[in-house]
């Protein structure tokens, strides 16, 4: 059947039931207003699992192919294996991203720092920047404010912002230099965050395999897992 066919079957229909879902999703704003339209209606637990599990795997293979033709999580990559210092951030929710993130890195990189506000405080990192500094953000709506004022106040001091978020107009994209989108589209009350560890994961991958020294120093904390018996199967 053609792409004009009154039946518009196949792909076409598969990208417009996604663009449907896509303008829902924009349209429900809130927890609230999502909970009453996706969650109030008669359901039986089987049926609520299949949509769930069915909006995962669109919303996943949506934001992984995306990637794929854009490059941006290539660029991003780059971006953080050459930057001297790499800062991390996420507010809210996204904090849960940022962590995952920074313990990721952490762990073929060094010079990873988590910007939490008790150990390492923003105004001290804002009051320091280098044009060799890279800050990674996690923003997602609807978009807190603190991650959003520290990075436009990181690019403004000349250091590289890496965005990660949901929208190609959100305000963290703004402030981006380069921007990774990745979809958040559910059959929840709450926006998923599947795509988003599944591209912390490809990034930290990415970044591992071009750094200098990742190898060793994986292999150095092999040891030092081993000497200070930090895992229980040892």
């Amino acid at each position: 059947m053609s792409d004009e066919s009154p039946g518009r079957s196949g792909p076409v229909a598969a990208e417009d039931r996604r663009d449907a879902a896509a303008a829902e999703n924009r349209r429900l704003s809130s927890p609230d207003a999502r909970y009453g339209a996706r969650l109030r209606r008669p359901s039986s637990a089987s049926a609520l699992l299949s949509a769930v599990i069915e909006a995962e795997r669109a919303n996943l293979e949506t934001t992984m192919a995306g990637l794929q033709a854009d490059g941006a999580l290539e660029l991003a990559s780059a971006r953080i294996v050459a930057a001297r210092r790499r800062f991390i951030l996420g507010s809210a929710k996204s904090r849960a991203h940022a962590t995952l993130l920074h313990l990721e890195l952490s762990a073929s990189l060094a010079g990873v720092t988590l910007i939490d506000e008790a150990a390492v405080r923003a105004i001290d990192v804002l009051s320091d920047v280098r044009p060799t500094d890279v800050l990674v953000a996690f923003s997602f709506r609807r978009y807190a404010r603190p991650t959003i004022t520290v990075a436009r106040e990181f690019a403004a001091a000349g250091g590289h912002v890496v965005a990660i978020t949901d929208d190609a107009g959100s305000p963290l994209a703004e402030a981006g230099d380069t921007t990774v989108l990745v979809g958040t589209g559910s059959a929840s009350y709450s926006d998923s965050p599947t795509a988003i560890s599944a591209v912390v994961h490809a990034l930290a991958t990415l970044t591992a395999a071009s750094a200098k020294g990742a190898r060793r120093r994986l292999a150095r904390r092999e040891d030092l897992a081993h000497a200070l018996t930090i895992y229980s199967d040892e």
